[in-house]
C-alpha cells in the first residue's frame, strides 16, 4: 500500500483523521516576517531567536524530504467549566500523549527503511504554518489553526523523515493573509482582553495565555487575568467554528478529576511538591512549576474572587518569589 497510506491508515485506526503530507524545505517566504517581529520586540523569552531554526527544517534533519502534519484532537466535552485553567490543559500533558502516537507513525516509517524525528512543541518551526499547507486547517484570524471538523481545540504534531511521499502545498502565504475563511467576522479581535489580536499585528507578548506563563506580573497584568490560572480560551470560545463541533476520541485528553473540579484555589495555593507532581505535574500547565501557578491561584482569589480572607504565615511559604505577591495581593 505504501507508507503514506499505512501512515493514514494507522492514524485512523486511532480516531485521528486530520493529517497532511509537505516538501520538507525552507519556508523563505516567512524569513521577513520574523525579521519584523524582531524588529518590533514583539519576541518573547519562550521563542527561538536564530530566524534560521524558525524557517528551515534541515536544521532538524538534514536529510529530510517529507513533513507529516497531524493535529490531535483535545476537546473531550462540550461543557466547559471556568475554572481558571485553560480547555487543553486538562487531560494528560499533550506533549507525552502526542509523542507516543508520532512514535508509533515513526515505526511504520522505519518499517520502509526511512529515518524519523518526531516534534511536539520541540522545535521552533511554524507548526501552525506547516498545518496550513498540508491541508489540515486553516488559520484563524485569531492566529490559530482551525480544523473544520474540531475547530482549533486540535494538538499539532509533526515528523520530518527522509522518505519523499510528500503532496503540494495546499495553500500560500498570500491565501493565509486573505482570512477568506473568517471573511468580515471581527469576534475574536473584538473579544480579547488585551487586544493582543487586530488587524494589524498579533502581539503575543500581551497575549493573556502568555501572561499566565510569564514569571513576573506587573499590577495592570495581575488584574488582566481575570481570574485565569493558566491559559486563555477567549478567542475560542468566541469563534463561530467552534460551535457544534465534534468531539475527540482520545481517551488520554479526557479531563482529570482534579482538573474538572470547579473550585480547586485553595489546594493549588497549599499544595507542597508531593501534591504537585501527583496532579498539575501530569498536565500541560505542569512544565512551568508550582510557584507561577500558585501564585495565579493567589491571583484569582484575590482580584478575581474578591476573597480577603486569605491568611497565611509566611514561615509556611518558604519561596520568596511568591512572598513577594503576597504581600502585594494581601497587604
Amino acid at each position: 500500500m505504501g507508507v503514506k497510506n499505512d501512515i493514514i491508515k494507522n492514524c485512523l485506526s486511532l480516531g485521528i483523521d486530520s493529517i497532511g503530507f509537505i516538501k520538507c524545505r525552507r519556508f523563505d517566504e516567512l524569513e521577513s516576517f520574523y525579521k519584523e517581529r524582531k524588529a518590533l520586540n514583539l519576541e518573547n523569552e519562550f521563542e527561538e531567536q536564530d530566524i534560521e531554526k524558525r524557517i528551515n527544517p534541515k536544521k532538524y534533519l538534514q536529510e529530510g524530504e517529507t513533513i507529516v502534519s497531524i493535529a490531535f484532537p483535545y476537546l473531550t466535552s462540550k461543557e466547559i467549566k471556568n475554572n481558571g485553567f485553560s480547555v487543553y490543559t486538562k487531560g494528560l500533558d499533550y506533549h507525552y500523549v502526542v509523542n507516543k502516537y508520532l512514535d508509533n507513525i515513526c515505526k511504520i516509517i522505519e518499517s520502509y527503511g526511512g529515518t524519523a524525528k518526531t516534534f511536539v512543541d520541540s522545535n521552533s518551526l511554524p507548526e501552525r504554518y506547516i498545518a496550513f499547507l498540508a491541508g489540515v486547517g486553516f488559520i484563524g484570524k485569531n492566529n490559530i489553526l482551525i480544523n473544520k471538523k474540531y475547530g482549533s481545540y486540535v494538538f499539532l504534531g509533526e515528523i520530518i523523515t527522509d522518505l519523499k511521499f510528500y503532496d503540494e502545498d495546499r495553500g500560500s502565504l498570500k491565501d493565509l493573509n486573505s482570512f477568506k475563511e473568517c471573511g468580515e467576522c471581527t469576534k475574536c479581535y473584538d473579544a480579547c482582553p488585551t487586544k493582543a489580536i487586530n488587524n494589524y499585528r498579533k502581539n503575543s507578548n500581551i497575549c493573556l495565555s502568555y501572561l499566565t506563563q510569564k514569571k513576573d506580573l506587573e499590577l495592570w497584568q495581575m488584574e488582566k487575568l481575570d481570574g485565569r490560572i493558566f491559559g486563555c480560551d477567549t478567542c475560542q470560545l468566541i469563534c463561530p467554528y467552534n460551535i457544534k463541533k465534534e468531539l475527540s476520541k482520545i481517551k488520554e485528553f479526557n479531563p482529570l478529576s482534579f482538573m474538572n473540579d470547579d473550585n480547586n484555589d485553595d489546594f493549588i495555593i497549599d499544595m507542597n511538591n508531593s501534591d504537585f507532581k501527583d496532579t498539575l505535574k501530569k498536565t500541560s500547565c505542569g512544565w512551568r512549576g508550582k510557584n507561577v501557578l500558585k501564585r495565579n491561584a493567589l491571583i484569582r482569589k484575590a482580584l478575581y474572587l474578591k476573597d480577603d480572607s486569605f491568611i497565611i504565615n509566611d514561615k509556611k511559604v518558604e519561596s520568596p518569589y511568591l512572598r513577594e505577591y503576597i504581600n502585594r495581593l494581601f497587604n
